[in-house]
């Protein structure tokens, strides 16, 4: 691989099949959406809890904000260490546990997915290897069908999770002007596959830290963002919503002070452009995405379909990136494609 080519990597072949991947899954999960949104509405949860680490974590953020903000429901992030090292169990009884897994076959996820089902929840699991242990014991499985995923930076996996959330809420809600984004929203990510974020490339090349920030359904992103830039670039990068940025952190950025922030295109977005001004005034080096940004950034078909756009662009950004600052985004030192934790 040349490190001087960016459309070598694995990490940028992978990612650039993320629209053709979620255009598969939208339509061979239609039938196991469709009945497990059923039940659902038939037997509503009194609350959700998700179980996932890393990438799939960040997608489970993701979730959160979508399932309390479209249906109302809480949602709470399990720790895996309570059930897998401490075995304290859990009041779970009627709850929806959703387990995110690229590999499906990290010891921790498993034995917290085993004990929320022996304490009467229902576990789903949004899991890429369909024949995995985590597969088998879910009461109902949710394939991400992003194939195989070499590079040891998730990108299109990642993505997967998000869409697969997104269909699940949609049917869930039986929500028209969402089922209708969902057709959409392959295009959308075309789209943003070809947003130019090379600013963004060539201002961090030098840098030795960074803050990313979002909020709401967008913070996820902004984590996905800030592991991506620690693990393909060796760079140090913190993930903050841009309301809980103001309460300490903020007093770390100063002039010339890296700041990405991505700007919902909701209710949250005008608060994080108001912080990015205001860190742009201090004379802080800010990338914004969103409205009124200086990043650009596909339209939308839905506001909660920004998320995906949005780290679909950063995929390229950051891939490029790694490269400039003489790293191989697939294989991150230190790392291993599947982790498995107990």
């Amino acid at each position: 691989m040349s490190l001087s080519d960016p459309t070598a990597t694995l990490m940028f072949a992978e990612a650039a099949e993320a629209a053709e991947v979620v255009a598969r899954q939208f339509a061979r999960n239609h039938a196991v959406m469709e009945t497990l949104a059923a039940s659902l509405r038939a037997a509503p949860p009194p609350f959700v809890v998700t179980c996932a680490r890393g990438s799939s974590d960040h997608a489970a953020t993701y979730g959160k904000y979508l399932l309390e903000t479209q249906l109302g429901l809480v949602v709470a992030s399990a720790s895996p260490s309570v059930g897998s090292v401490y075995a304290a169990p859990l009041q779970l009884r009627g709850a929806l546990f959703i387990v995110i897994s690229q590999s499906g076959k990290s010891p921790d996820l498993l034995r917290n997915a085993e004990a929320a089902k022996a304490a009467g929840a229902r576990v789903v699991a949004l899991v890429n290897v369909e024949d995995s242990p985590l597969a088998q014991l879910a009461d109902t499985v949710i394939p991400l069908h992003a194939g195989v995923e070499k590079s040891v930076a998730a990108t299109k996996s990642y993505l997967a999770s998000l869409s697969a959330l997104l269909q699940l809420a949609a049917y869930w809600k039986q929500d028209s002007a969402l089922r209708n984004a969902l057709d959409l929203l392959p295009d959308a990510m075309r789209e943003a596959w070809q947003c130019d974020w090379s600013a963004v490339t060539d201002g961090l090349v030098e840098a030795n830290n960074l803050f990313v920030l979002g909020r709401g359904l967008g913070l996820g992103a902004a984590q996905e963002a800030a592991l991506k830039f620690k693990e393909t670039c060796s760079l140090h990068a913190e993930a903050y919503s841009s309301a809980e940025v103001k309460h300490g952190p903020m007093a770390l950025v100063d002039r010339g002070f890296p700041v990405l922030a991505f700007a919902q295109p909701d209710e949250t977005g005008a608060g994080t452009r108001a912080v990015a001004e205001e860190f742009t005034a201090r004379g802080a080096k800010v990338w914004l995405a969103g409205a009124g940004g200086n990043l650009p950034v596909a339209a939308a078909p839905h506001p909660l379909c920004a998320p995906l756009l949005t780290v679909q662009s950063f995929y390229r950004a950051i891939n490029a990136l790694a490269l400039r600052r003489g790293f191989n985004p697939d294989l991150p030192p230190h790392l291993n494609k599947v982790t498995e934790t107990v």
